[in-house]
């Protein structure tokens, strides 16, 4: 894994880097598209040229203009507040959900698992070592090691799937249409894409792993213990397989 000091990371406001990326084309899109100019009076209107007077075709051009710029403007505030909405679902540092928006992610997976009999599970990682980074070579590795952590993830997972950060060096991922034994096999692979990369900083070369806890999604079990008991589980793996 190589880590460089780049810039921050692009905003991500969807589930995904997928959904992220979707929903910034269509809002560049919205905002080069111009609306359609004002038609002529008597067309929209539906009234013969003849029978407008000056003054009146005057009051009503001056309508259709405020009209359009009306619009306009309806449209500028709906690209505003899209890009504010995703700004506040994006984590201040890696590039995927805070907490806040996983949670609320999280809270619609398992509404949807419970009506419909879906499988879905939540993987919660550790990434270990991270004290030792930060203390050894400062806080922008271990920050820079975070944020790449985070994409590593988000491109090990499906467009359906949702990875947060969850606080710290803790990152969850939420499985769609997974049950557990296909969900432990993807949260290992997860940990292996992580450990199979190496960080280059500052001369030197800095590993990582993570530790990883899976728990389904059952019918009526509160979202704050299914994230409790995937955090647990995550746990019961770091102490078998201690790696800092």
């Amino acid at each position: 894994m190589k880590v460089r000091n780049t810039g921050s990371p692009a905003p991500v406001a969807g589930a995904s880097a997928v959904q992220a990326e979707n929903a910034y084309r269509k809002a560049d899109a919205a905002a080069v598209r111009p609306a359609a100019a004002p038609e002529d009076v008597a067309t929209v209107m539906g009234i013969p040229e003849a029978e407008l007077t000056p003054k009146v075709r005057q009051a009503l051009q001056q309508l259709m203009v405020e009209v359009y710029q009306l619009r306009q403007d309806l449209d500028e505030a709906k690209q505003r507040v899209g890009y504010l909405e995703q700004l506040a679902d994006q984590d201040t540092l890696a590039p995927v959900l805070n907490r806040r928006a996983f949670i609320r992610e999280l809270t619609r997976m398992s509404a949807f698992a419970e009506r419909y009999g879906a499988a879905g599970s939540v993987l919660y990682f550790d990434v270990n070592g991270m004290k030792q980074i930060n203390d050894g070579h400062g806080h922008a590795a271990g920050d820079a090691a975070l944020k790449r952590i985070a994409e590593v993830l988000l491109r090990n997972v499906r467009a359906s799937d949702v990875v947060g950060r969850l606080g710290g060096d803790e990152f969850g991922v939420i499985l769609a249409q997974s049950d557990l034994e296909v969900s432990n096999a993807k949260a290992e692979s997860l940990a292996q894409a992580i450990a199979a990369e190496e960080i280059e900083w500052n001369g030197g070369t800095l590993s990582l792993s993570a530790a990883y806890g899976v728990h389904p999604l059952s019918a009526g079990q509160k979202v704050d213990e299914a994230l409790e008991a995937a955090d647990r589980a995550m746990y019961v793996n770091k102490r078998s397989n201690p790696r800092d």
